[in-house]
């Protein structure tokens, strides 16, 4: 059965976290590590001076890519998320984490670097396309958005990993330019630039 095509509300975040502290084993999976590690190793750029995280979730992968950027704006829909990824980057002093939901809310630019990692599916088709133009907007000339996503059917969401990364590949090449692109059993990552000035 195909789930609304409704942005997931913020309620939904809130029953799953009450549930779990860390609901996707971010902290223990072994899935979960070896996909960071593809996501920093596809990143085209050794650092970055300012990078963006959407749905930053309780701050795991915020810890890897704090070690790659200057400054890191982090952010997620969930309070209860964010207080415990505020607490595990509790030393990282360039990372700032702020409660924003995308797109209404989507922070300024620009960015060089903007990471949206297993979040894309949690919009509406809508929706999905306002964030990626948002986010394209917000990027810097030469600056790069990397897209990663668990690819197997979730009946909750109203987007499948596919879904997402074809809705981005769609802003090639004018807008974007695809850099590279790895499909693995479980997920996918994509790499766009956007071109310099």
């Amino acid at each position: 059965m195909t789930p609304p095509d409704e942005t997931l509300p913020d309620a939904y975040f809130e029953d799953v976290y009450r549930a779990s502290a860390d609901p996707w084993n971010f902290e223990t999976s072994a899935y979960e590590h070896a996909k960071y590690a593809r996501t920093l190793a596809a990143l085209p750029r050794e650092r970055y001076a300012r990078a963006l995280e959407v749905g930053c979730s309780i701050g795991v992968l915020t810890g890897l890519l704090a070690e790659r950027a200057d400054t890191l704006l982090s952010v997620d829909v969930n309070e209860q998320a964010l207080a415990r990824a505020r607490e595990r980057n509790r030393d990282r002093r360039n990372v700032t984490f702020e409660r924003r939901r995308l797109p209404a809310e989507a922070p300024p630019g620009p960015f060089d670097l903007i990471v949206l990692s297993e979040v894309g599916y949690y919009f509406s088709t809508r929706d999905l396309e306002e964030v990626l133009d948002v986010l394209t907007g917000r990027l810097a000339p030469g600056g790069d958005l990397i897209l990663v996503h668990w690819t197997p059917f979730v009946p909750d969401y109203p987007q499948t990993g596919d879904a997402v990364h074809g809705a981005a590949l769609r802003r090639t090449p004018a807008s974007l330019t695809h850099r590279c692109g790895e499909r693995h059993e479980h997920y996918r990552l994509d790499v766009l630039s956007k071109p310099g000035t």
